[in-house]
This record gives C-alpha cells, structure tokens and sequence, in this order.
C-alpha cells in the first residue's frame, strides 16, 4: 500500500488526485493547497474511496508521501520545492524513500532535482485534462526511480486512463500533442457543432453528435490500429458529401493549422523551461 501526495489541487492536481483515489494499492490521498479550503473541498468530494483522503498541508503531504505530486506552475515550482526541502533531506537521510512527480511544463527532471537542492527519484509526467474522466494519456519519464516504483505508480494511476513512458527529451513533443491537444479538439467539436446549427440543427442535439462523433472516431483509431488516412478513405464515398467537406477543410489548410498549433506549443513550452 502506498501513499499518492498532492501539493497543489487545482484543475490538474485536482484531476489526478481522483484519480489516484480509485487506483489500485493506494492507502492514502493527501492534499494540500495554497488555499487550505480547496484541498478541504477535494477530501470531502473523495470520501467514501477505498484510500483515506485527508487534506494536510505542504509539509505533512512531504513528509509522508511515497509520491509526492508537485501541482504547482513552474514560476512557483522553486519557491515551493526550497519550502519543503528540510523535509525532503530528513527523510533521505533515514532512508525513508520517496518520489517526487512533476507536472510542471518545460521543467526537466535535472532542474526538479536542482530545486530541490538533491538527486532525488523523479517521475516527470504530462497529463491531459480527461484524467478526470479517466480518458487521459499521461505521458512518463523517470529519473532513479525502480520498475518497482514505476510499476507501483502505474497502478495508482491506472484510473486516470492511459500511460506512456517514454524518453525525457520526448515529454515536451508529446505534452504539444496530448497535453495541449484537448483544447485543439474542443475548438474542433464547437465547430462541428456550429455547423451543424447553421444547417438547422438545435444547439444541443449539433454538440452531441459532434463530441460522440470525435469520441467514436478516436475509439476506432485506438483499437483499430489503422491509419487515420485509411479510416478516412473509408467515410469518403466517390463522389459523396464527405469528400466535397473534407476538400474544403484542405482549401483552408486544416491539417496546416493543426501542425502550426502543434509546433507552436511545443516552442511555447520549452520556453517555459528557459525561465
């Protein structure tokens, strides 16, 4: 059994938190937020989960978290880690280990680990907002953390959806696709939806169909295997309504703009990691 400790419970650490509430061998949720009543919040929302959820603060959910969740915006991330740090080298040095996991965009795991004033294991992880639902993709990278602890900590997270491990250098290519990628695809649905409406359908029943349509059509790209191209040649009918619209997404440089948007928050967020 292990402990999942979250500093920061706001949209993200929130997410995650819930998650980790429904995970597999997880004892305990604590919570801990710049605003205590947020964190009071959170753990009156998660009681009844197998694991205890009890709101702390900084220092408790430090002092007694096998992973120690670091939801806080990478402007605050040192401030905060230089708050807890005494707490963190008393614990390495009676060898009670512990993990710290970052969610901090652009922040490598070597400035984590020079924040924190030690080499200590670090998870660094890019979540999506559909954690909450456990629909996510969580993408992982890890530095002197065992495939114990790596395998303990998929478990605990199980419920926030899918997880990848993959190299660091690849966290901030994955997180301009994943991480930012969910607002891309809501701007895509509102728009489905509004055409919809301009051809005459009832605002509600235009973004429904556009939401389980984009849901449905990502199910059947994930347990499919097939190429998009190939699922798309599938809708296209010769001579049919869907060619014709997928002919004016390409005179608007549909694709273009999702690449541009791709590129664009990746160049933002190794930005981020610069300052």
């Amino acid at each position: 059994m292990k402990e999942f400790g979250f500093i920061g419970c706001g949209n993200m650490g929130g997410s995650l938190a819930r998650a980790a509430s429904r995970g597999r061998g997880v004892s305990a949720v604590l919570l801990a937020d710049h605003f205590p009543a947020k964190a009071q919040e959170l753990a009156a929302e998660l009681q009844g989960s197998a694991a205890t959820v009890l709101a702390v603060d900084n220092w408790a959910a430090a002092s007694q978290a096998k992973y120690l969740f670091l939801g806080v915006k990478p402007h605050m991330m040192a401030g905060m880690l230089e708050s807890i740090r005494p707490t963190l080298k008393q614990r390495a040095a009676v060898g009670d280990r512990f993990v710290l996991v970052s969610m901090a965009a652009g922040l490598s795991i070597a400035r984590i680990r020079e924040m924190a004033g030690e080499d200590f294991p670090v998870i660094r992880i890019m979540p999506n907002t559909p954690c909450a639902i456990g629909q996510g993709m969580l993408l992982c990278a890890a530095e002197g953390v065992t495939e114990e602890e790596k395998a303990a900590f998929c478990e605990g997270m199980c419920a926030a959806g899918r997880l990848d491990w993959l190299e660091e250098s690849l966290i901030d290519a994955g997180s301009a696709v994943s991480g930012c990628g969910p607002a891309f695809v809501y701007l895509f649905i509102e728009a489905l939806a509004d055409g919809g409406v301009e051809c005459g359908l009832p605002r509600a029943k235009a973004m429904e169909y556009a939401a389980q349509t984009l849901l449905g059509a990502a199910g059947l790209v994930l347990e499919s295997g097939k190429h998009p191209g190939e699922l798309k040649d599938a809708v296209c009918s010769p001579g049919g309504s869907t060619i014709v619209g997928v002919h004016a997404l390409e005179s608007s440089g549909f694709r273009a703009a999702a690449m541009d948007a791709v590129t664009a928050a990746f160049r933002k967020t190794k930005d981020l990691g610069k300052n």
